[in-house]
């Protein structure tokens, strides 16, 4: 059950640099929707997402560099920014800004219904089979 609810995303954020902060907003059968705050952090060194759902992801605040596997440099994300990630496309995380939170809202889905597709470059696109 999806309740009536009222919060705002930049409230109560934390101010501990040691890591990042992912709050679930809400979830449901195929969907997840988090908020992810992150202070000078960068995922371990070797490490990559591999991840079963696809992820769009905005940076509603601050900045970070996205690396993908198999590409020469990190994408940089500004406040405004969005990407989509397809499932299984190895990602990492090489930095976030460190003099304020980077605040992030993800969206991990299913795309098991055939209706919509992401193409390599995390762009969507119809599946027009």
């Amino acid at each position: 059950m999806i309740l009536l609810e009222q919060k705002n995303l930049f409230a109560a954020l934390p101010c501990d640099a040691s890591g990042e902060n992912v709050s679930e907003l809400i979830s449901a059968p195929n969907v997840r929707i988090e908020r992810i705050v992150s202070i000078a952090h960068a995922s371990p060194p070797g490490f990559w997402y591999d991840q079963d759902l696809a992820e769009w992801v905005a940076v509603l605040k601050g900045s970070a560099g996205v690396m993908f596997e198999g590409e020469s440099a990190p994408r940089t994300l500004q406040a405004g920014d969005y990407l989509c990630i397809p499932a299984h496309r190895r990602h990492r995380v090489e930095w976030t800004q460190a003099n304020g939170p980077t605040v992030w809202l993800a969206v991990h889905f299913s795309t098991d219904d055939g209706r919509q597709r992401s193409d390599d470059r995390g762009q969507m696109t119809e599946d027009k089979t």
